[in-house]
């Protein structure tokens, strides 16, 4: 499988998954013009792809979906809540709606969405797997329910969001209501809490680690790297950034050792989904 970041942050978001000539994007949040330049640094074809899944409605998850859709008769997987809340006003045959915790097959991609808390309306997160490799795309978290804990617990490339460094939030700018409304458990993962959370869900086949989803006034990546850098001694530990896409990762290139153990396993997308409340 490849994947990249197109763009991580506060400022929009967009993340690519390839199996073959068939890819999938996780969210559109900037424009279309910088989409088809991303892709094109890193050597995609817009035209591989093959379906869109939008994890919610907010600004910097959908800023580029309808023109993007359009321009190249993609469909876009999204839920009744989140395509309400948009506002997007896509052609009858670009869209597809979904509940939460749906499986999609997207020619050798199955796209399982995993419920989540977030201040959204039915937001979900995704679960990309070809039968053999799981990447899970974690964003826009606001707490750590048992749905998280078991994608954490089943991938071999993991994308969790590290939005925030508490400190820079406490003294910045924000006003009271904006730092409660990321903080209150319907918004961000802070560096500690998603620090925290990978040191006890992950297990020995997570072979990738790409943090994300940074804000632009309350984290830095130097700060990230941080904190991560020293629990990452034994895999590949990447950062995405605001305003370049990461390079083009395949996952071929994990450890001959790891790679073994994972492709003689039956590797399962099963499991049980717990239904936040709203």
């Amino acid at each position: 499988m490849r994947y990249c970041a197109l763009a991580s942050g506060s400022n929009g978001n967009c993340y690519y998954i390839a199996e073959g000539n068939n890819a999938v994007l996780v969210d559109i949040g900037i424009n279309t013009k910088h989409v088809e330049q991303r892709m094109a640094n890193v050597g995609i074809d817009p035209a591989s792809v093959k379906a869109i899944f939008i994890t919610h409605e907010h600004t910097d998850h959908i800023r580029g979906v309808s023109v993007f859709s359009k321009r190249y008769q993609i469909p876009v997987y999204m839920t009744a809540g989140s395509y309400r809340g948009s506002r997007l006003k896509l052609p009858e045959n670009l869209i597809r709606i979904i509940r939460r915790d749906d499986e999609i097959v997207v020619g050798g991609l199955t796209i399982r969405g995993i419920p989540k808390y977030h201040d959204a309306q039915e937001p979900c997160s995704f679960l990309v797997s070809n039968g053999d490799i799981n990447i899970g795309v974690l964003t826009d978290i606001g707490r750590i329910c048992d749905n998280i804990k078991q994608v954490i617990q089943k991938v071999d490339v993991l994308l969790l969001e590290t939005n925030y460094d508490e400190e820079l939030l406490d003294r910045g700018s924000y006003p009271f209501f904006l730092k409660n409304r990321i903080r209150n458990g319907l918004g961000h993962l802070s560096n500690r809490m998603a620090l925290e959370t990978f040191l006890e869900y992950r297990t020995s086949r997570l072979q990738h680690l790409i943090l994300g989803h940074l804000s632009g006034q309350n984290n830095t990546v130097e700060l990230v790297q941080q904190a991560f850098s020293l629990y990452c001694k034994d895999i590949r530990l990447s950062i995405a950034t605001r305003c370049q896409e990461t390079e083009l990762f395949d996952s071929q290139f994990f450890s001959s050792k790891s790679t073994k153990e994972i492709f003689v396993r039956q590797l399962s997308c099963q499991g049980t989904i717990v239904f936040p409340e709203s």
